[in-house]
């Protein structure tokens, strides 16, 4: 009887070792899924938070007001000259409103 007890012992010990490990894998190979999936939603998330950025980006700003008709010329390109130094108006827009007035 002893002999047969050895080899069952042996088959517990072995089956219970198995059943253990097989659990404690399940259990990591859960954990890593929820991991995986937590991770999933936040690059979603951040993905989500990005496109409603690029569509909120803000409007540009209005165009600059013609100087008013009634002052004289000399006036109005004395103001469009203190927007370009202010750095309103580019070299570019300020020559373009300065031939606009010129004719």
């Amino acid at each position: 009887m002893l002999r047969r007890r050895r080899p069952l012992l042996r088959a517990a010990a072995v089956g219970g070792t198995a059943y253990a490990v097989g659990r404690r894998g399940g259990r990591q190979r859960e954990e890593q899924a929820n991991a995986e999936a937590d991770q999933d939603q936040r690059i979603a998330d951040l993905e989500a938070q990005q496109q409603q950025a690029q569509y909120q980006q803000p409007p540009p700003p209005p165009p600059q007001a013609a100087p008013a008709p009634g002052s004289s010329m000399i006036d109005q390109l004395n103001q469009l000259n203190e927007l370009r130094q202010q750095g309103a108006l580019t070299d570019e827009e300020f020559a373009a409103a300065k031939a606009k007035l010129l004719g």
